[in-house]
C-alpha cells in the first residue's frame, strides 16, 4: 500500500504554504505579537476564500468536498506558520455556524475543559453554545492565545476526536518548523571557529527533534486515514510531545539568544503548551488508550 501524499494533496499543501508565507510571514507574526491582536479578520476571510474552513464540506453545500487526510495537511502548514486564532473550532463549525465556512465568522469552542475559552473576545460564536457567554480575561502563557474564564459551559464533545486530530496536525507543523529553525541557527552560529552544528551534542539534539516530529507526523497521517479515537489519541500524545520538546530543544540550540523576546522560539513553545491542553490532554488521551487496550484484552 502507498501511504505517500497524492499529487493533488502535495499541490494543496504547497498552495497553503505559499498563501501563508505571503500573507503571514515572520513580520506579520511579530506585528500580531506587538499589537496584541490575535485574529486578523482580513486573513480569516482570505483563508475562508481559499477553502480552509470549508475544506470538508460537501461541494453541494459550497464546500471543497475533501476529507481528514487533506485537512491535516492544511493544518500542518498553519501550525508551521504559527497562525493564531481558533482555526480548529472555526473549521469544525463550517456548515453549523453561519459564516464559519466563508471565514466571515470567527468561532471558538469549549476545547480546554474546565471554564476557560480561547479567543472569546474576538469570536462571533462558541461551538456547542447557543449564545456567546460572558467571560473574565485570564492571563495566558501565549501572547496570541487570549483566555477568558466563563461561568456557563457548552458541550463540544461531539467534535472532540476531530478537534484533537486537527490540533495534533498544528503541533506537528510547529514541531517541524522548530527543527528548521534549530538547524538553520546551528549552521550560522559559530563557536571556536566553526558552526555549532559541527558539534556532536548539537547534532544529536537536532536529530532527536527530527525523529520526534516525523514519528508524530506519521501518527497524525495514519489517524487521519482511520479516524479511530484511539489512533487520534496516540497521535495527539506524540504531536504534543514533539511540539513542546522540540521547542525546548530549539531554545537550547539557540542558547542565550533563544531566551530573548526578539527570538521566535518562545512563541512556538508557548503555543505548544496551550495546544497541549486543547481538545484532548495527555491524561485524557492516556485514559482513552488504556480503556481501548483493556477492552481489546477482555
Amino acid at each position: 500500500m502507498d501511504f505517500q501524499p497524492t499529487e493533488d494533496q502535495r499541490a494543496l499543501r504547497a498552495g497553503v504554504r505559499g498563501l501563508l508565507e505571503g500573507r503571514y510571514g515572520r513580520e506579520a507574526l511579530r506585528a500580531s505579537v506587538d499589537s496584541g491582536v490575535a485574529v486578523d479578520r482580513g486573513l480569516w476571510r482570505e483563508l475562508g476564500e481559499a477553502g480552509f474552513f470549508a475544506l470538508r464540506l460537501p461541494e453541494s453545500e459550497g464546500g471543497v468536498g475533501l476529507g481528514l487526510p487533506e485537512a491535516v495537511l492544511v493544518f500542518e502548514e498553519a501550525g508551521r506558520a504559527l497562525v493564531p486564532g481558533p482555526l480548529v473550532a472555526t473549521h469544525l463549525a463550517a456548515g453549523v455556524v453561519p459564516g464559519a465556512a466563508a471565514g466571515t465568522a470567527v468561532v471558538t469552542a469549549f476545547d480546554l475543559g474546565g471554564d476557560l475559552v480561547t479567543h472569546l473576545g474576538e469570536a462571533d460564536a462558541v461551538l456547542g453554545a447557543a449564545v456567546l457567554p460572558d467571560g473574565e480575561p485570564v492571563r495566558s502563557a501565549d501572547p496570541l492565545t487570549p483566555l477568558h474564564r466563563v461561568a456557563s459551559h457548552g458541550d463540544a464533545g461531539a467534535y472532540a476526536t476531530e478537534g484533537a486530530l486537527l490540533t495534533a496536525a498544528l503541533q506537528v507543523g510547529s514541531a517541524l518548523r522548530t527543527v528548521e529553525l534549530a538547524v538553520r541557527y546551528a549552521g550560522e552560529r559559530e563557536q571556536f571557529g566553526q558552526p555549532i552544528g559541527a558539534f556532536q551534542a548539537v547534532k544529536h539534539l537536532c536529530a532527536r527533534m527530527l525523529v520526534r516530529a516525523e514519528v508524530a507526523r506519521t501518527a497524525v497521517y495514519a489517524a487521519a486515514v482511520t479516524g479511530g479515537p484511539g489512533e487520534v489519541a496516540a497521535a495527539k500524545l506524540l504531536a504534543d510531545e514533539a511540539a513542546v520538546r522540540g521547542a525546548r530543544d530549539c531554545l537550547q540550540v539557540h542558547g542565550g539568544m533563544g531566551f530573548t523576546w526578539e527570538a521566535d522560539v518562545h512563541l512556538y513553545l508557548k503555543r505548544a503548551w496551550v495546544r497541549a491542553e486543547q481538545w484532548r490532554t495527555a491524561a485524557e488521551a492516556e485514559e482513552l488508550l488504556a480503556a481501548e487496550l483493556l477492552a481489546s484484552a477482555g
